[in-house]
Parts: structure tokens; sequence; C-alpha cells
């Protein structure tokens, strides 16, 4: 892997982890500020927060075995 490619896997580790951040704020406000009201609203939104964190940990370990890799 060349420098290039590693950096740019790392852009979008850090892209996954801001859109799984951004999942898990929408999470938080609706306990926060629309439960028990909205309650209908935490399936899909509990499923999109699942589906972009398994996304930010699938491309994190893609992300750690490269660096383990370049290390050896």
């Amino acid at each position: 892997m060349t420098p290039e490619e590693l950096q740019a896997l790392e852009k979008e580790v850090a892209k996954a982890k801001r859109i799984a951040s951004d999942w898990a704020s929408k999470m938080h406000d609706l306990v926060e500020d629309r439960l028990p009201a909205a309650y209908e609203e935490i399936p899909e939104l509990a499923q999109s927060t699942l589906e972009a964190c398994k996304a930010w940990a699938a491309v994190n370990a893609k992300l750690k075995q490269a660096k383990k890799t370049l290390a050896a």
C-alpha cells in the first residue's frame, strides 16, 4: 500500500466516524428531546446508527490491517 493509499484510507475512516457520530447525535437528540412521544422513530434511527457504526468498524479494521502490514 502506498502512502497515498494509506492517507486515503485514513480519510475514509475519519469520514465514516463522522457519519456514525452524526447518527449517534440524532439518537441522543431523540432520547433527550422527543421521547416518549417520538418512540416510533426508534427502530429506523437505531438501524441507521447501527449501519453507520458497522461501516466505520469495517473501514477501521481495514486501516489497522494495512498499518500492521506496513509495519511488518
